[in-house]
């Protein structure tokens, strides 16, 4: 194998670069800096190729990046004495070079990293007046829907309730059912020890009416239904039909986020309650099975210990999830610039956010209900 080189000549209308030897992948290190280190110097470079003998794809690339970057500075960039076969291939390496450039990396230091700490908090302050925003915006459209409800959009509306309730009813019901399931089997070991099996039922009924038959299908909502209208809203951004929306004199919100919310609203609930009886089936099987508790035994305790305001306890939180489920879901989409990787960012960012709210909010109903000794 030949050892590549690379010569450099300048005169006074540009630079004349020749370029010598294999230039095959495991010998370019020796004239990686020789490339790098090259100016235009001048409007016109010629590269003269006529003494490579051999070029695989990594000389090619080297080559054609070569061209690219003078080519960026200004420079008429001309190839000469090159072989057919080393033309093709690096014609076909020059369309394929990505244009997309690398983030730069942070400068480092204690000021620069106090600085963007400063830059994400203001930040997040200016994200969390926008949403409250987007809040009262998208309540207004709602109240202003209910007064005139001849506004609402009908056909939207009722295909998202498809797409949000009934295409997620088999998974919550499975979620429900395996929920009860569990419970009721560690309930079981642990209740055996102190001979209190019988006390499974209130165990399962309790935890799953007032808090995770609601909570799970409120975050299974919000990872199916949330990333779905962000990523459907998003991808309209970005093809600038919501622009094109407001240019027909048609309001947004009212076209595409009400629709979303209101079929949250109403199917949140419906699939709270599916996940809820679920739950109790399961539980109900697996205590029979585990304990022998009959099932008309699990009824019987279950109306005898467990009233109804455990279920409305759970229930009230479904339209307060439902509403925080939708808003983050289509701000994070209006917030949508740009691309199509704009879009999964905050797709993912629009789940997240969901699924904190829903939890935290969980959290604060908790302390609200035992204050108030429910």
């Amino acid at each position: 194998m030949t050892r590549p080189t690379i010569i450099s000549e300048t005169s006074a209308t540009g630079v004349c670069i020749r370029l010598a030897g294999d230039l095959r992948t495991q010998s370019l290190d020796r004239v990686e800096a020789g490339f790098a280190a090259q100016k235009p110097n001048g409007q016109d470079v010629i590269v003269d190729m006529s003494q490579v003998e051999s070029l695989d794809t990594g000389g090619a690339w080297l080559v054609a990046n070569l061209v690219q970057r003078m080519g960026s500075e200004g420079a008429q960039v001309q190839l000469e004495g090159l072989a057919p076969a080393h033309s093709s291939l690096i014609e076909t390496v020059s369309h394929n070079i990505s244009e997309v450039t690398g983030e730069e990396l942070p400068p480092h230091g204690f000021v620069n990293w106090v600085a963007r700490i400063g830059q994400k908090t203001f930040g997040a302050w200016q994200d969390t007046l926008s949403i409250i925003g987007f809040l009262g915006l998208t309540l207004h459209r709602l109240v202003r829907t209910l007064i005139m409800p001849w506004r609402l959009r009908r056909a939207a509306l009722v295909s998202q309730m498809e797409q949000v309730g009934f295409k997620a009813l088999p998974i919550v019901s499975l979620m429900g059912f395996l929920i009860g399931v569990v419970l009721a089997f560690q309930g079981a070991t642990q209740l055996k020890q102190f001979g209190a099996e019988i006390f499974v039922v209130e165990l399962i009924s309790i935890s799953i009416l007032r808090e995770l038959g609601i909570l799970l299908t409120a975050i299974i909502v919000a990872g199916r239904s949330g990333s779905a209208f962000t990523a459907s809203i998003g991808s309209m951004k970005v093809q600038e039909e919501i622009d094109a929306m407001r240019t027909l004199g048609l309001d947004p919100i009212e076209v595409l986020v009400i629709p979303r919310v209101l079929a949250l609203l109403i199917m949140l609930p419906i699939l709270g309650f599916v996940a809820d009886m679920a739950g109790l089936i399961g539980g109900a099987l697996m205590s029979w099975i585990d304990l022998g508790v009959s099932p008309g035994m699990f009824l019987t305790r279950l109306k005898e210990n467990t009233g109804v305001a455990q279920l409305a306890v759970g229930m009230i939180k479904a339209p307060f999830f439902a509403l925080v489920i939708g808003v983050i879901a289509c701000w994070q989409a209006m917030q949508v610039k740009g691309s199509s990787e704009s879009v999964g960012q905050r797709t993912t960012a629009s789940v997240v956010q969901s699924i904190f709210m829903v939890i935290a909010i969980d959290a604060l109903f908790s302390i609200f209900f035992s204050e108030l000794g429910i």
